[in-house]
């Protein structure tokens, strides 16, 4: 029952991504319209404002144009479903699935980065409530220790959530208060260790040194810690959510991505821009700011709502 209904949060989420990708190629892909050069064309500039990234585009196109030519697709209602089927194997070759890596022996610890607005905080609140609500003991590390507010904001979410926190006074060292973290869900047996970040820029070198100091802290403490790096990105920014992910992997092993406000855009083709481009698997999407707006990243459904 819920999970019926956040996929359908989901499919109307997608709105104005179909708007700009689904509709528009419907309106140039008509029946009794031949395949050519000047169709191709306009495909590639609709994929390309829909922000599934020029490289997915162009080869989208091209692999459309090779079909063309070996009369594989003729019509340009048969173009349609060839483009609708070449974006499912875009999300799904190679695809790890959506599901947390879990760790063999609690606990499962995961870290979370992301740029300040991102929606990181919002994230692990409704990611803890979800694995408390499947029977799951969770603990929360408040390391943004740089901003002032965020240990205050995320106690607010481990309330909400009914999961334990720890954290640190602000200023204090991100590091020590992971370790510290790591300590108390090894004491407890706590099944689940969720770590804030602090949100930076990827283009700040000392806050990304010190993410990449976090992750070593909580790997010299927990054996093969962290399990996953799940980075939230806004999916307003467009191609600026793919240059963050590929800064981002150049500190920490980017494991998956969180992509929110997927309801606030018609960029939704930067799921397709971001698998093609880094391989990193989409795992959740927020869908508002409730704490049960999370849902698991299906590509099947993502690609039926883009096109149905």
């Amino acid at each position: 029952m819920v999970i019926g209904r956040l996929l359908g949060k989901f499919k109307k989420a997608l709105t104005r991504t179909r708007a700009a990708v689904g509709e528009q190629l419907r309106g140039i892909l008509t029946a009794g319209r031949r395949l050519d050069d000047h169709l191709l064309d306009e495909i590639e500039e609709a994929l390309i404002l829909a922000d599934v990234g020029p490289e997915l585009a162009m080869q989208v196109t091209a692999d459309l144009r090779q079909a063309y030519r070996t009369k594989a697709v003729r019509e340009a209602v048969e173009a349609y479903d060839y483009i609708k089927d070449d974006f499912r194997k875009s999300l799904t070759e190679g695809d790890v699935g959506s599901a947390v890596i879990l760790a063999p022996a609690p606990p499962t610890v995961i870290l979370v980065a992301g740029v300040n607005g991102s929606g990181k905080t919002t994230f692990i609140g409704k990611f803890a409530n979800q694995m408390a609500a499947d029977g799951k003991s969770v603990l929360m590390a408040a390391s943004d220790t740089f901003r002032a507010a965020a240990a205050e904001q995320l106690t607010i979410w481990s309330e909400r959530a009914g999961v334990d926190i720890v954290k640190h006074q602000a200023g204090a060292d991100p590091g020590a208060v992971a370790y510290d973290a790591c300590e108390a869900a090894l004491a407890r047996g706590t099944d689940v260790l969720v770590i804030d970040t602090a949100g930076r820029l990827h283009t700040q070198d000392n806050l990304m040194r010190e993410l990449g100091k976090v992750h070593r802290v909580v790997g010299k403490k927990i054996d093969g810690a962290p399990h996953e790096v799940l980075l939230t990105l806004d999916a307003t920014t467009g191609q600026n959510a793919v240059n963050q992910a590929r800064e981002f992997s150049k500190i920490v092993q980017v494991t998956g991505i969180v992509l929110n406000k997927l309801d606030g855009t018609a960029k939704g083709g930067i799921v397709l821009a971001i698998r093609r481009q880094l391989g990193i698997p989409v795992k959740f999407v927020g869908l508002g700011e409730s704490i049960d707006d999370l849902a698991p990243f299906d590509p099947d459904t993502f690609v039926e709502a883009l096109f149905e």
